[in-house]
């Protein structure tokens, strides 16, 4: 079979590899799209495991199945997650199953740019949702993105009439967005440096946008009769970013770091003003599958369109030019591998 094999983000290889071979309880998916997400860019974060096959927003079609496999059969549509937590240890017993050493090794073989992909057993029995018939492969890509939304946004419990900014209108950024808006926040403010995402970020519902190239915190109280953001969801691992929350967030408000800068970055915080105005400052990381299943329920009911966000739709052997468009974060919002 085809994959598409990552050396580094401009260096992407059309390769040969076997079909995995499957077992007992596992099940063989044929790759029907794959979506390119900005942490599969995160070159710090991808060279040291390089060369490997990404790619982890993945929907398909099963081919295969093991001898012991009774949930699933050969050709039903699927959306498969990479990573699975255990359920049994003190994470995820506490409800942090994104902390859980298991679903941090845990994956399928290979990545989602291939042609076909073994699931484990493990993915095989937590970790597969049956598509709706009436749900494209290409909307099913946005169940993972959405699923980590979805826990953010539940870590920060968003509050009717809440003012809500959101720095980074990549798609992560639109997904907070055009959630935000279904749990009923009061006015949302997207941020960014380009005009392009800004220009998106208005047509998914903002009701104002800011150049992040201008100063943010004057531009937010303009827009919100003096005052800062209720919630403010950090949506990119600038650097600046970070410290531009900071001033943004209203007391008693809360920052969502949705998105970091690379390790090894310090953040200076005024610790004292965040203690005196009870400012909680948040971090959420990945999906659980509880996630997941909401983020399936979301998209069944078309309570968060993402169709219109799909900018490019590239076969296998142009992986390489998504991982470019998706690195330069220029004029693309998502991008589709189509094996």
């Amino acid at each position: 079979m085809k994959v598409a094999m990552y050396y580094n983000n401009k260096d992407v290889r059309l390769e040969e590899k076997p079909v995995p071979r499957i077992g007992p309880d596992e099940f063989l998916v044929k790759v029907k799209a794959s979506g390119v997400c900005g942490t599969d860019v995160l070159e710090w974060y991808r060279i040291k495991t390089a060369p490997r096959v990404l790619g982890h927003e993945m929907a398909g079609e099963i081919t295969e199945t093991g001898a012991n496999v009774k949930k699933y059969k050969k050709g039903d549509r699927v959306f498969v997650t990479h990573h699975v937590p255990c359920n049994t240890c003190h994470y995820c017993l506490n409800g942090h199953h994104t902390a859980c050493d298991t679903l941090h090794h845990t994956n399928y073989d290979p990545g989602g740019f291939s042609e076909y992909i073994r699931i484990p057993a493990i993915n095989a029995d937590r970790g597969t949702f049956l598509l709706p018939d009436d749900m494209s492969y290409e909307t099913a890509t946005f169940i993972e993105p959405l699923g980590c939304v979805a826990r953010g946004q539940r870590q920060i419990g968003i509050t009717p009439g809440s003012t809500i900014l959101i720095i980074g209108s990549g798609i992560s950024g639109l997904l907070h967005l055009r959630l935000a808006k279904v749990m009923g926040a009061g006015r949302i403010i997207a941020s960014d440096i380009s005009e392009y995402r800004m220009k998106k970020a208005l047509e998914s519902g903002a009701d104002n946008v800011i150049s992040a190239k201008g100063n943010v915190t004057e531009q937010l109280k303009n827009l919100n009769e003096g005052r800062l953001a209720d919630i403010v969801i950090i949506c990119t691992g600038a650097e600046s970013a970070c410290a531009t929350a900071l001033k943004c967030v209203e007391p008693g408000g809360t920052i969502l770091f949705f998105a970091v800068p690379k390790p090894g970055t310090d953040i200076p915080v005024p610790i004292a003003d965040l203690w005196r105005n009870e400012v909680k400052m948040m971090t959420s990381y990945g999906a659980a599958p509880n996630d997941l299943a909401i983020a399936l329920e979301l998209l069944k009911a078309k309570r968060v369109p993402v169709e219109d966000m799909i900018t490019h739709r590239l076969p296998l052997s142009e992986t390489g030019e998504g991982f470019r468009l998706v690195a330069s974060a220029g004029e693309s919002i998502k991008v589709i591998i189509k094996p």
